[in-house]
């Protein structure tokens, strides 16, 4: 193996060990409705392209890993997306009716027009 080559095999590990990690800080995450499948395929191709430079398959395996590594952030991206579109829908608060607004308005009001005269004649 040449020293590029070595060089190169190196940077592949190195990428697909950093796509491995951002997949396992995903994982504790509990699944809102967001499917996952697709990150994981993306995992799977890149423990496919580690396996065949293990079997020597040095060429095909670093394409196989290149490409893993490149849907594992795709997916990943994506995958977040949708974790963060429904974390921040659950976040918002229910939207009230014009009626319900003006009829908290009145009760509140009320109160304190109660409590206006009460204070007079204590």
């Amino acid at each position: 193996m040449t020293r590029s080559g070595g060089s190169m095999l190196r940077m592949l590990a190195t990428l697909g060990l950093l796509a491995s990690a951002a997949l396992l800080g995903l994982a504790p995450l509990p699944a809102l409705g967001a499917d996952r499948g697709p990150v994981d395929a993306a995992a799977k191709q890149v423990e496919r392209g580690a396996n065949q430079i293990g079997q020597g398959k040095v060429v095909e395996g670093a394409g196989e890993t290149a490409k893993g590594i490149g849907n594992t952030v795709v997916e990943g991206a994506r995958y977040t997306g949708q974790r963060l579109e429904e974390a921040g829908k659950a976040a918002v608060p229910e939207a009230k009716t014009a009626w319900e607004r003006t009829k908290e308005g009145a009760v509140a009001f009320g109160t304190s027009v109660r409590e206006f005269f009460g204070s007079l004649f204590r």
